[in-house]
């Protein structure tokens, strides 16, 4: 089936952007493993604006273990990015939230209804790419008890989920799916471009993100945006980064 909806971009030609919101990126300078400068934030949105993207909601890593951020961080390295937006009269949405990592702390903020969201109560977060997680569907069902929307980030880099059953498992529990646009590209290998195909065709695809750290990542980005995968996406799920 995988292989027959593929074969169908090869009579396609023009391709419709889904989106013009971006979910998911590391724009805020220095906090943590996304940009260092304000320059270099300022040069991706730039170039983000120029793709037509007209908000941006940009989610740095809440990680306690390598990136203890916290409210206070998030928000005083977002002043300065929009200060800076301000001063070169660059007139763009831009917000922010959190990619949150899965870990005791994350478990706690949930406990505390602690959480940065996203739009409508939205919460991205992401797993360890190599270790399993552990009482998943519990920590999920807390947080849609608690009122929140859980998104899961990329679910096609996590390499013990990579089947139709393991993705709708995730999807039955709750799950809000968020691919990053640059696994079409071959970003991450083989072996995520081939689970990405695989969650587009299923039609579990809620929302696309960028997930920009740094420049070499919006090249890459630039590039998936004229990706003809985007046809199929369009035929088989429902985008939602525009109702944020």
């Amino acid at each position: 089936m995988l292989k027959k909806i593929f074969n169908k971009l090869k009579k396609q030609k023009n391709i419709e952007l889904p989106f013009t919101t971006d979910i998911h990126s590391h724009l805020l300078p220095g906090i943590d493993d996304g940009v260092n400068t304000i320059e270099e934030s300022i040069d991706i949105i730039k170039g983000l604006k120029e793709l037509g993207i007209k908000k941006i909601i940009t989610t740095p890593h809440i990680m306690s273990h390598r990136f203890p951020n916290n409210k206070s961080t998030i928000q005083d390295a977002y002043d300065v990015v929009k200060k800076e937006l301000e001063k070169q009269n660059i007139s763009i949405d831009i917000q922010y939230a959190s990619e949150y990592y899965y870990d005791d702390h994350f478990l706690d903020l949930i406990e505390k209804k602690d959480l940065l969201t996203i739009g409508d109560n939205y919460v991205l977060f992401e797993f360890s790419y190599h270790i399993k997680p552990t009482l998943l569907e519990q920590s999920v069902y807390k947080l849609i008890k608690y009122g929140y929307k859980p998104i899961l980030a990329h679910p096609e880099r996590y390499r013990y989920y990579n089947s139709e059953e393991h993705y709708s498992r995730l999807k039955d529990m709750g799950l809000y799916f968020q691919i990053n646009s640059i696994s079409m590209e071959g970003f991450y290998g083989k072996d995520v471009k081939k689970n990405v195909k695989k969650i587009i065709s299923l039609g579990y695809v809620d929302f696309i993100g960028s997930d920009i750290h740094n420049k070499n990542y919006l090249t890459s980005y630039k590039k998936s945006l004229n990706n003809k995968i985007y046809n199929i996406i369009i035929d088989n799920n429902i985008i939602k980064n525009d109702t944020l």
